[in-house]
């Protein structure tokens, strides 16, 4: 799918624990203008949805299977669908506007994504409409989290 990207950190490790690099400004053009962590119990996913105009750029700590549909009718991958399942080590997924997108957990444990869109949850001040569609909350949706 054009535009979606995914990548492994590389994962810094020492007596004391481990450091990656989520981001770089010389490896990636996109500059987020906000970042959020959310924890995912085991076996629960979230989503699907899709945004208008914001690219997601969300790392995830754990394993997770992830969903993604494309949705742009002008891209040659229109309604392709896709599933990648992340090793455990510290994962960056690039998403951009109009790929569908859904995450599970498949880790025993509660895992971790940390995201860094560039764009407001609900723009400056909260006063903007939400830039997403919900597509979890249609039950005649064909985007569907499957096993």
């Amino acid at each position: 799918m054009k535009g979606f990207e995914i990548k492994e950190l590389q994962v810094h490790e020492d007596q004391r624990g481990w450091l990656a690099e989520l981001m770089r400004v010389d490896e990636t053009s996109l500059k987020p203008l906000m970042a959020y962590v959310s924890m995912t119990r085991p076996d629960v996913g979230r989503g699907p949805h899709e945004h208008r105009s914001q690219t997601d750029y969300m790392c995830f700590l754990g394993r997770f299977r992830l969903y993604l549909w494309d949705n742009r009718k002008d891209s040659a991958t229109f309604r392709e669908h896709r599933t990648v399942e992340t090793s455990g080590v510290p994962t960056v997924a690039v998403i951009p506007p109009g790929i569908v997108h859904a995450y599970k957990n498949i880790d025993p444990a509660n895992g971790f994504v940390i995201n860094l869109p560039d764009r407001l949850y609900r723009g400056q001040g909260k006063k903007e409409e939400v830039d997403e569609i919900r597509h979890e909350n249609d039950p005649d949706s064909p985007f569907k989290i499957v096993n």
